[in-house]
């Protein structure tokens, strides 16, 4: 069930609702009795692993190659 707060109450109050979506509770900022935004609890970025894609992802020569003439002029806005 979610728990309403007026804009008023968030302002004053944000870190005992932080507290309670930490807790796993749902709650609901509104704006004349009229929701207008949620908080919800952000999930922990994962660890990075480095080289996670290498031997996966290759990237050819012709990559670097220039690009033509009319390619060119259409990121150049010419």
């Amino acid at each position: 069930m979610s728990h309403v707060v007026n804009v008023h109450e968030a302002k004053t109050q944000l870190s005992r609702l932080l507290a309670g979506v930490e807790a796993g509770e749902d709650i609901v900022i509104a704006r004349r009795g009229e929701p207008v935004a949620r908080l919800v609890a952000c999930k922990p970025a994962g660890k990075r692993q480095p080289d996670v894609l290498k031997d996966r992802i290759v990237i050819p020569d012709s990559f670097f190659d220039p690009l033509p003439e009319e390619e060119l002029a259409a990121w150049e806005g010419r």
